[in-house]
């Protein structure tokens, strides 16, 4: 090959070749990805105890009493949440109401033992049970219709609906029936939507 040949084939390689990568403007990247994330998150964080702040007016939520009657119905399943009664997405925070966990539901007729392992246990005295439904959603979870039982009960000033599926959500018309039944101002019919 001719000297002209070499330089020909060597430019035409050099037109070709990849740029090199300049590791310090990727790890800039990388690491101002990183602070965004960590700064999103950080928002969250103060988005939900600011709404914890604004529910503070809400009393501290009852504590099961000692020596609870036999029960009617017991459940395990999930607790999904709690919001402000009929505005499924307005999300209660206060008193650790917002936090999902396992749960197991026991009703009796002193009223409906709420037991959260890993988060706080509540009671909901029987006067208290305002009704309950069937229903598809809550703030942050959505299901099939008819998937999610809806219990509606008073605490302090306010109406509350707490979301719970059972591990067997065949469960879920029988306490639809016993809560109704405990409220004698509520029907079956007008239990679902």
């Amino acid at each position: 090959m001719t000297p002209a040949v070499i330089q020909l084939a060597a430019e035409a390689a050099e037109r070709q070749s990849a740029e090199v990568t300049q590791v310090g403007a990727r790890i800039a990247w990388v690491i101002g990805l990183v602070v965004f994330i960590a700064f999103v998150y950080w928002l969250m964080r103060q988005g939900w105890k600011w709404r914890g702040a604004l529910q503070n007016d809400l009393p501290e939520l009852p504590a099961a009493p000692d020596g609870l009657p036999e029960h009617w119905l017991a459940l395990t399943g999930r607790y999904h949440g709690s919001t402000t009664a009929g505005q499924w997405l307005d999300r209660i925070v206060a008193h650790g109401l917002g936090v999902r966990s396992r749960v197991e539901l026991t009703l009796t007729d002193a009223g409906l033992d709420v037991v959260r392992p890993g988060a706080n246990d509540f009671f909901v005295p029987a006067a208290q049970l305002r009704g309950a439904r069937l229903d598809k959603g809550i703030a942050g979870k959505v299901l099939t219709e008819g998937g999610l039982l809806v219990v509606t009960w008073a605490h302090g000033d306010k109406l509350i609906d707490s979301g719970f599926r059972s591990d067997r959500a065949a469960e879920h018309a029988a306490w639809v029936e016993a809560v109704n039944l405990m409220n004698p101002s509520i029907t079956t019919e007008g239990a679902e939507r």
